[in-house]
């Protein structure tokens, strides 16, 4: 873990509260398709190309999925020649004559009816399509939790970490499924970056905050935490640099260890202070009362300073 500054490491072993995003950070962030559903006129293979054509202008990690599994068909992807996206809720352009929008909250935000499935019993990420703004279909898209992830958040707590809070612009449904199994406190969905910023903010009210992430839609809330810590190797630049402290390992087991050294740095620091500060008040009262004389004070100073930094070392 990279680490900017003094005052990050202090936070960091201050924090009572952690606000942790889902994708990328409690799961893996590699996404798969699972199915397409198209709408009546268009075959599977035309849906999974538009969409692909229209994501080669997002980061997110279901647009690169969708991407990737359009080139692993040899689909013809075009460059859109308009693209807009809303972080949190989709993106919409143009791609060869058609109007579309890839992303359920923005469609439903326009009152496009948006679909949503669960299959298997396992908690799938839907993305509706609408070329023309009239069609619809289904992405299903699976992602999986990092493995000892409930060890990692079970450690946190036990090292002085009074609340958890996930915050995701997933759907309820899936960031509940997600939460169930772990020993989180809140959760809160379907957020928008500026909201996520909200739920930073909210919970100081316990103590300093630590926010974890990794995409480009939580660096406002990394930048509001009083430590925030991006996932640095398939995270977004944005991320990073708005970030205290950069994970540069893809393991989120490592925040533990970062957060127990943190605490143990500190403790090291308050054993200095005030060591130093209790000797040389003890020394000051001794030298007032006459039982050094000034060459002696001088000494047993110099003394003291160097107890502190072998302390420190």
């Amino acid at each position: 873990m990279l680490i900017k500054g003094g005052r990050a490491l202090e936070m960091m072993a201050k924090s009572r509260s952690l606000v942790v995003d889902k994708t990328g950070t409690l799961t893996h962030g590699q996404a798969r398709l699972v199915s397409i559903d198209a709408a009546p006129g268009y075959a599977p293979e035309d849906i999974l190309r538009i969409a692909g054509s229209i994501d080669h202008a997002s980061k997110h990690i279901v647009a690169e999925t969708i991407v990737a599994a359009a080139r692993a068909r040899s689909l013809d992807l075009q460059l859109p020649t308009s693209s807009r996206e809303s972080p949190g809720e989709g993106i919409e352009g143009r791609v060869g004559g058609h109007d579309v929008i890839v992303g359920g909250r923005i469609l439903r935000n326009r009152n496009v009816r948006a679909v949503f499935r669960k299959r298997r019993g396992r908690e799938h990420r839907a993305m509706s399509l609408s070329p023309l703004q009239s069609m619809a279909a289904l992405r299903a898209i699976a992602d999986e939790l990092r493995p000892h992830i409930l060890e990692v958040l079970s450690r946190l707590k036990a090292l002085g970490i009074e609340r958890i809070v996930l915050a995701t612009g997933d759907r309820r449904e899936v960031a509940d499924a997600v939460a169930a199994s772990l020993p989180i406190d809140a959760v809160r969905s379907e957020l928008t970056p500026d909201q996520k910023v909200m739920v930073v903010l909210s919970e100081r009210k316990i103590g300093p905050v630590m926010m974890v992430g990794d995409g480009v839609n939580g660096a406002p809330a990394l930048a509001a935490a009083d430590i925030g810590i991006a996932m640095g190797v398939k995270g977004a630049a944005a991320s990073a640099e708005a970030a205290d402290a950069v994970l540069l390992v893809d393991r989120l087991d490592q925040l533990p260890v970062a957060v127990a050294i943190a605490q143990r740095s500190m403790a090291i620091a308050r054993q200095s202070v005030f060591g130093g500060l209790g000797l040389s008040f003890a020394a000051m009262i001794a030298a007032a009362l006459g039982h050094l004389i000034p060459v002696e004070g001088a000494m047993l100073q110099e003394f003291i300073d160097v107890a502190a930094i072998l302390n420190a070392l």
